[in-house]
């Protein structure tokens, strides 16, 4: 786990929710649990409230880091993707994004394509791309202001269920995401006894958590969440995506214990960060 990425789910999983700022000594404790050593923590802050990411405060002798808020938008758009996955009924309309970016502009290109894959569109071609879902609006409010950016958005419908199945199959590698899935379960899936029978507290049910999250974050930036009329009928994603989110509520109460510990606070107060 790169210690960038440690900071902000540190911050999205507890200080969030804890006033939302944390003493640095504080953030150093936690993240010696992950062994980051304080130096490097001091890098990192240091870097993201640069790049503006965070902001931090003065308090006496100490300095204290918040969240800024274009990292409050990222987190909530990213946790959003990662935790509420549920299937949506489908009217059997396609969204369809048709982009013309200038060969000077291949940064801008990538940002787009990027954008796109996150909205959970995928790719006919280099630059036609499809999604079951209505976000054609976020795509176009995104890049309003970039007059490089020539878009066209449609609707459509194909002519039959087995067309539909096809484009999905064309447009996202679905047998090897669920492959993906399927080892990912066989990988995790036992540990389940464990976090039922309370085995884990203290530091090390901080860092299964953490490692919990960082090992299934991606998938949900690789499953554009399709409706189940275009997956394969031995999807795993769901199936995942159920015992993600039961391991998470299992180790909720040890890991948010241990936080409380390491930041010195109540656990009802939850004063002193």
């Amino acid at each position: 786990m790169k210690p960038r990425s440690l900071v902000f789910d540190i911050f999205g999983d507890y200080i969030w929710h804890r006033g939302g700022e944390v003493r640095l000594r504080g953030l150093t404790a936690l993240m010696a649990c992950f062994d980051v050593p304080e130096p490097t923590v001091r890098v990192v802050v240091g870097r993201l409230r640069r790049d503006g990411w965070l902001t931090s405060r003065r308090d006496g002798r100490e300095t204290i880091y918040a969240l800024s808020n274009a990292s409050r938008e990222l987190l909530t758009e990213g946790r959003d993707r990662i935790f509420q996955r549920d299937p949506m009924p489908w009217q059997g309309a396609w969204h369809m994004v048709i982009y013309s970016v200038p060969e000077s502009e291949r940064a801008l290109r990538e940002q787009l394509r990027k954008k796109l894959a996150w909205l959970g569109f995928g790719p006919l071609s280099a630059s036609v791309w499809i999604s079951p879902h209505d976000r054609t609006g976020a795509v176009v409010a995104a890049f309003a202001d970039n007059k490089a950016i020539h878009l066209d958005v449609f609707e459509s419908a194909s002519r039959s269920q087995t067309a539909n199945r096809d484009l999905a199959a064309r447009a996202w590698d679905l047998e090897a995401l669920n492959v993906d899935y399927g080892q990912w379960l066989a990988s995790h899936r036992p540990h389940l006894s464990r976090y039922r029978d309370n085995e884990l507290s203290g530091p090390p049910a901080l860092v299964e958590r953490m490692r919990l999250i960082n090992d299934y974050r991606h998938f949900p930036f690789r499953d554009p969440g399709l409706p189940l009329e275009l997956l394969p009928g031995h999807w795993l994603g769901h199936q995942a995506h159920d015992w993600f989110i039961e391991a998470h509520r299992l180790l909720a109460a040890p890991a948010e214990a241990a936080v409380d510990e390491l930041l010195g606070l109540s656990r009802s107060g939850r004063t002193g960060m």
